[in-house]
């Protein structure tokens, strides 16, 4: 059973999020985009796990079934300490299996932190503490680092991480399945790490509003589905059950390249290097990015899927795709109609993106859309890297008025 899988997203009880993230908005946005698993997010906090409660219908296999979308109950959760006399911040992602379990999950973090104040809560603890508390309540829990690569809150963080799954999770790091790679990096960049040929790399949206969900997912390949056969699946990723990804380009990423926001300055990890990754206008040090910090701890070269581990296919969302084929915003009223047009006909924006041929997409938009379409799938496109906070472009050239 094959499924697209968005694993990690964002409730409406989140900071910074759309009050479109409630159950009705998720269980609509992810049939129009075409995910066929969906995370909660945020059950850690308490109202949000009521809601869930109340709405949600177990499936029986660990899944849970809402207006015909299965969900997958998912969390984030910070964890905040000094270690080795730095501060460390590092986020992590939790699965659990049923209503019961993640009730019990909450009531152990609930005596490490405030659970009720964020969607994803912050836990002065270290890594250790959240993942005994974790698996003392649901030892059938998964536990895998979030956005793993991100300079400020992830395992590999350059301001507050370490250099090894070993050091951030010590004796329980065979208890790691799975690193989700973030936005700003992609399978084939962590490759070229040796030391994750066994984990799995999944990807997910990190949506904090409707339109944003489905922008990364992972793909799976199940015997059957359900909560088992997910985590099974994630634990041999050799098996091919954990079988891609479909990724935005990394350089999109708010930390792909170094740089320095205030100053707008970025550069790549060489020209950082030159400057001994000091900021040439302001002389303060750079925020390093994420392909920095691959580098820094790749030990082959990348470009190329090892191990038997699947690849990964780059798309642009569907939206910017119109919005940059006829000029205008991606919000605009007239992107909205063409989206509508193409999802209402064809059944969801990854069918539009990856599979219904061009001459049946040419009966239903314009020809600047459809070459839009076509550049993306072959990947023709242009990249500007984002850096220090500051999101990076894709564009995409067309035939005319580009």
């Amino acid at each position: 059973m094959r499924l697209i899988a968005d694993l990690h997203i964002h409730s409406r009880y989140s900071r910074a999020t759309s009050p479109e993230m409630d159950l009705p908005g998720l269980a609509y946005w992810a049939k129009r985009k075409g995910i066929d698993l969906l995370g909660t997010g945020d059950f850690t906090h308490p109202e949000w796990l009521a809601n869930l409660k109340r709405h949600l219908r177990p499936a029986g296999n660990g899944f849970h079934e809402y207006r015909g979308v299965d969900f997958l109950l998912t969390a984030e959760i910070a964890a905040v300490w000094r270690e080795d006399g730095r501060g460390r911040r590092v986020h992590l992602l939790a699965f659990a299996p049923s209503i019961e379990a993640a009730s019990r999950i909450n009531h152990e973090l609930g005596g490490l932190g405030r659970l009720d104040r964020d969607g994803r809560p912050m836990i002065n603890r270290s890594v250790i503490d959240v993942v005994e508390a974790i698996w003392g309540a649901a030892p059938d829990a998964v536990v895998i680092p979030a956005h793993a690569w991100t300079p400020w809150y992830s395992v590999f963080g350059s301001k507050s991480g370490f250099d090894s799954l070993e050091a951030c999770f010590g004796p329980y790091v065979s208890r790691i399945p799975a690193i989700e790679t973030g936005l700003s990096s992609d399978p084939a960049m962590n490759w070229r790490v040796s030391a994750l040929d066994g984990v799995a790399l999944i990807s997910c949206s990190d949506a904090h509003s409707p339109h944003r969900l489905g922008r990364e997912v992972t793909l799976f390949d199940l015997k059957e589905p359900g909560y088992g056969a997910l985590v099974g699946a994630l634990r041999v990723p050799s098996d091919r059950r954990c079988f891609g990804t479909v990724e935005v380009y990394p350089q999109e990423g708010k930390y792909h390249y170094d740089g320095h926001r205030k100053c707008n300055v970025v550069l790549s990890p060489a020209e950082a290097e030159g400057l001994e990754n000091l900021c040439p206008v302001c002389g303060k040090p750079l925020t390093k990015g994420v392909l920095h910090r691959v580098e820094e701890l790749a030990d082959r070269e990348g470009g190329q899927c090892l191990g038997g581990v699947a690849g990964c296919c780059h798309l642009v969302p569907l939206e910017e795709i119109i919005a940059q084929a006829v000029g205008i915003g991606p919000n605009s009223r007239h992107v909205a109609r063409e989206y509508d047009a193409l999802v209402g006909r064809y059944g969801n924006e990854f069918r539009v993106l990856l599979s219904i041929t061009r001459e049946a997409l040419a009966r239903a938009t314009s020809p600047r859309i459809l070459e839009a379409i076509m550049q993306v799938r072959a990947g023709n496109v242009r990249t500007e890297p984002g850096y220090d906070g500051v999101y990076g472009r894709v564009s995409i050239p067309l035939a005319t008025g580009d």
